[in-house]
């Protein structure tokens, strides 16, 4: 039953498989507990204050507020599955309510010390293939507010030179079109010829950024090389490349663009997840309020 809700999340779902993963660590611990607790090994005969025990276990545990409800949200749809194939008539996790989370204002690195990094490339990028890979990552993922994943996944046929757009694959396989101006356009052209020629010998792959050895770029390698270049401009404490795609938002915001647009080009599912921003600009609206009014 649980290899087949895993498969169903993966393969009908497009769930990412760090998502999967998550899930099934979280039933796996949500199953012993029962066995350890209430001696019961038959998922299908557990009770709606099996699943309360299980939550307040955790809390008692000193668990954070966001991996409990992620385990909550893991036996909600589990059992929800289990409800949908006929395995049980309800579900006992559906009266559960979810931890409040505080809420806590994306990081974001201002937006002076970006153009700085851009304004003088020579300052911080070497003029070597690598620091020229290095430059564009950190201005696709900054211009263009992807995710890590869709970074790594982005095929030079993704990239549309006529029209000044690329496409994005994002969660649950959902993809879109964001815009790209022409400089970053000309600088993906300069690129694709440089890395024709750095690797003429060797035949690969058709994701527009590769490792030395012309492979597939992986997760640690981006987060590597954006703490660099970002600890290189900023003091801000979180150095990542969603840090990047906070930028871009905030940038986004602060500068009038419109919370649907914005939503859009993340690729968000809920214009909830992007109302975040507006919080950075009533900061910065305080600011100002602060230096220019007279009884501030």
């Amino acid at each position: 039953m649980t290899e087949a809700f895993l498969n169903y999340l993966q393969y009908e779902k497009r769930y990412s498989s760090k998502t999967v993963t998550s899930y099934q660590t979280d039933l796996l611990q949500f199953f012993l507990f029962i066995e350890n607790e209430y001696q019961l090994s038959d998922l299908m005969s557990v009770k709606h204050n099996f699943i309360r025990a299980f939550v307040v276990d955790l809390v008692n545990k000193n668990n954070k507020p966001s991996s409990i409800k992620r385990k909550i949200s893991a036996l909600k749809s589990f059992y929800k599955y289990a409800q949908k194939t006929g395995k049980i008539k309800s579900n006992p996790a559906d009266k559960i309510n979810s931890p409040k989370i505080p809420e806590r204002l994306p990081k974001f690195v201002e937006q002076s010390k970006i153009n700085n990094l851009f304004d003088q490339p020579e300052k911080y990028f070497s003029d070597s293939y690598n620091g020229i890979q290095e430059k564009l990552i950190i201005d696709v993922l900054y211009s263009c507010g992807m995710r890590r994943q869709e970074l790594i996944t982005l095929t030079w046929s993704d990239i549309n030179f006529g029209s000044n757009q690329l496409k994005v694959t994002g969660k649950g396989n959902k993809q879109r079109i964001i815009p790209i101006g022409n400089e970053l356009v000309s600088s993906l052209q300069i690129f694709k010829n440089l890395q024709k020629e750095q690797f003429k010998h060797k035949s690969l792959a058709s994701y527009v950024f590769l490792t030395a050895d012309g492979n597939q770029l992986y997760p640690n390698l981006v987060y590597r090389i954006v703490k660099k270049y970002i600890g290189l401009c900023s003091t801000v404490e979180k150095k990542s490349p969603h840090v990047l795609r906070h930028s871009f938002a905030t940038h986004m915001s602060n500068n009038g663009a419109k919370l649907n647009d914005i939503k859009e080009l993340l690729g968000h599912a809920s214009l909830a997840s992007t109302q975040v921003y507006t919080h950075n600009t009533i900061e910065q609206l305080k600011d100002i309020y602060k230096i220019a009014h007279p009884k501030a």
